[in-house]
């Protein structure tokens, strides 16, 4: 059962959240959830291949594609040959932030917490929207560019080579162990199936504008307005 304290705002029964002075840190899925789109659909788009690479990332994200590593790897095939330019494009002309994502970072920030951006998308994007919210760790993929063109294959980095649903996880406890914060000091925020597993792991966990699976999960859903409605919930 859960309750709904406003219209499209939804609590489980019988949660009582702590105040926000309670949490120490926040992460942050960035696709769909601080941001309006999908990084690697949008490149798609641009590049004439928008369809194809959109029905796959539905599919994961519906939890249909079990396997995100799989699901990435498919898609970026399609985009091999795609001029690096069009991630100059896609920054510039169709990524925008989500409604409330700079407020609720800026007042999370404002009371102590650390931020960590963790997403299946890519770094070229991530640093642009950690810079913009001030985050405080960040964890993604990097694609691999040569002579001015994707790939379509992702670069080894010190972590590992993708960034799916159990790095998430591995990236929220480990970012706790750095600043001495337990799991249930963290928050996570989501709204796709690979960010289960580090909304698991969270003192809370809250779905935005997120697929069925995830709202089912949370146990705070935004199914309507913006991430700073979070605030409402979590007293100073």
């Amino acid at each position: 059962m859960t309750s709904a304290p406003s219209p499209g705002l939804v609590v489980q029964a019988g949660l009582a959240l702590p105040p926000l002075s309670h949490y120490k840190l926040a992460a942050f899925d960035m696709d769909s959830t601080l941001i309006s789109i999908e990084c690697i659909d949008e490149i798609a788009a641009l590049a004439g291949k928008g369809e194809a690479v959109a029905a796959i990332t539905e599919a994961a994200m519906r939890g249909e594609i079990t396997d995100f590593r799989d699901s990435l790897r498919r898609r970026l095939a399609l985009l091999a040959g795609v001029p690096a330019t069009v991630l100059d494009r896609v920054l510039a002309e169709r990524l925008t932030f989500n409604p409330g994502a700079r407020e609720l970072c800026a007042a999370l920030k404002a009371a102590g917490l650390k931020l960590v951006l963790v997403s299946g998308g890519f770094t070229f994007f991530t640093r642009h929207v950690a810079a913009e919210l001030g985050m405080d760790y960040v964890r993604s993929n990097e694609l691999e560019i040569v002579d001015g063109a994707l790939t379509g294959r992702i670069v080894m980095q010190d972590w590992g080579d993708i960034c799916d649903g159990e790095e998430k996880r591995r990236m929220l406890l480990q970012c706790c162990a750095a600043i001495g914060c337990t799991p249930a000091q963290a928050m996570a925020v989501g709204d796709g199936s690979n960010d289960l597993p580090m909304m698991g792991e969270a003192g809370l966990s809250v779905a935005f504008h997120a697929k069925p699976k995830v709202r089912a999960a949370a146990m705070v859903a935004i199914n309507e307005g913006g991430l700073d409605r979070l605030l409402t919930l979590l007293p100073a």
